[in-house]
């Protein structure tokens, strides 16, 4: 499974890259690899308000359909709508073109409570 050094991750398979003020995320490796082809993404709305662990979006494969969570609280300012019309982007791209959202995160302190790669790797290696 390929989990990217620079990035952060959650116990429920998002990750998330720094940007600025702003967070991308999207799902890992390993959650793409367990829906197996996913076929329908339902985005966040853009300016939507989210809390911390709360759903913010559904990724739909032909095995099952799974939410997708705000790492922290924010704001939604981004939504990446190229997943309308190739939702197959999370499988073949799950860390660039495959990502889901971006938010404006409210406190970047919230950011301490993720996880490392190291600590994820464990994760899903046990």
């Amino acid at each position: 499974m390929n989990v990217p050094e620079d990035l952060l991750y959650t116990k429920s398979h998002e990750w998330i890259r720094r940007e600025g003020e702003n967070i991308r995320v999207g799902i890992t490796d390993h959650a793409q690899a367990e829906l197996t082809d996913v076929v329908f993404v339902e985005l966040p709305k853009v300016g939507a308000s989210v809390e911390a662990k709360a759903p913010v979006a559904v990724v739909e494969s032909v095995k099952a359909a799974s939410d997708i969570y705000a790492p922290v609280k924010g704001t939604v300012v981004e939504a990446n709508e190229a997943l309308t019309n190739n939702p197959a982007l999370i499988n073949s791209d799950p860390f660039g073109e495959g990502w889901i959202f971006a938010l404006k995160i409210d406190n970047a302190d919230d950011l301490k409570n993720l996880q490392s790669a190291a600590a994820y790797k464990d994760q899903i290696e046990t």
